[in-house]
């Protein structure tokens, strides 16, 4: 397995559109270990693989809360069949928009319907923090980050923020 380098915004990559994967063949299964490598590294919870420069319809998550204990899943070209019209509200940060956090509501309720990391066909029915990371990762497959939820004053300055960062980043 492969620790990627994970892109940050400002990047035209991550505001593309991924495309859907044909089959999951052994290619996509080593994309998914490296993606899962990346993520576990960064001390993410969720990563798609659009934010590595690789615009497929893949995410990888894991939300367990012991560090010994692994419980990582894979989702392939993944659609949300039902959205619970409630909203639960979690404070989101991304690998992506490194160092910042804000408030989204999202529906607290979503059932997907995916392929696994063997390419078999399931449905999951997610709440809570699952509901939330999902959607925000699948929102990553639609070219779209947290901070596009917020207001435009609160983004721009995000975004200048990062801007700044990464022009004053030196790499040797």
């Amino acid at each position: 397995m492969t620790v990627k380098k994970i892109l940050t915004e400002p990047n035209e990559i991550l505001r593309q559109i991924s495309k859907p994967v044909e089959k999951v063949g052994k290619e996509e299964q080593k994309l998914m270990d490296d993606m899962l490598e990346t993520m576990y590294s960064a001390n993410g919870i969720g990563l798609a693989a659009v934010q590595i420069g690789v615009p497929k319809r893949i995410i990888v998550m894991d939300l367990s809360k012991d560090e010994k204990i692994k419980e990582p899943r894979y989702f392939v070209n993944p659609k949300i069949k039902n959205k619970d019209s409630l909203k639960s509200t979690y404070e989101e940060g991304c690998l992506s928009v490194p160092n910042q956090f804000a408030e989204i509501d999202r529906p607290k309720k979503c059932d997907i319907e995916y392929l696994d990391y063997n390419g078999k066909k399931k449905l999951l029915k997610a709440e809570g923090l699952l509901a939330t990371c999902i959607q925000h990762e699948m929102d990553h497959l639609e070219g779209i980050l947290f901070i596009d939820y917020l207001s435009k004053l609160k983004k721009s300055m995000i975004i200048k923020k990062l801007s700044k960062n990464k022009s004053s980043r030196i790499v040797v």
